[in-house]
């Protein structure tokens, strides 16, 4: 056989093993993206749970010092209407957009229905 028909007989079964070889790192490719929205989509769900985790931690001191007394706020903390924080008001508002009335927000923000009647009122803004 001539030097030229055997590299062309390997050139053409190179061409053709390489359809097989592609079709695995396709499946290779599409195994890493599904893997990565799998990722993705965990760390999202767990920025969510921390974020309720740290509302519930910001809502509890602020219920047993009503229970117990009231304590003033610390100088840094933002403040808004009647001393009421910021992140309570944020909360009260996002709360009643998603269509919750009064009383079921006063009970998750630990709030009086008169304080939640005044935030909604005020639009979040002091009065």
């Amino acid at each position: 056989m001539d030097l030229s028909l055997i590299l062309i007989i390997v050139g053409i079964l190179i061409i053709i093993a390489s359809f097989f070889v592609g079709n695995q790192s396709k499946q290779l490719e599409k195994d890493v993206e599904e893997l990565s929205l799998n990722f993705y989509q965990e760390a999202h769900q767990l920025k969510r749970r921390l974020k309720v985790v740290e509302e519930e931690l910001l809502i509890e001191p602020q219920t047993f010092a009503k229970q117990k007394k009231k304590v003033s706020p610390k100088p840094n903390a933002k403040v808004g209407i009647n001393g009421i924080h910021q992140i309570l008001i944020s909360q009260v508002l996002t709360l009643h957009k998603q269509g919750y009335n009064t009383d079921e927000i006063s009970n998750r923000s630990a709030l009086s229905s008169d304080q939640v009647k005044a935030i909604i009122a005020s639009g979040g803004y002091s009065l």
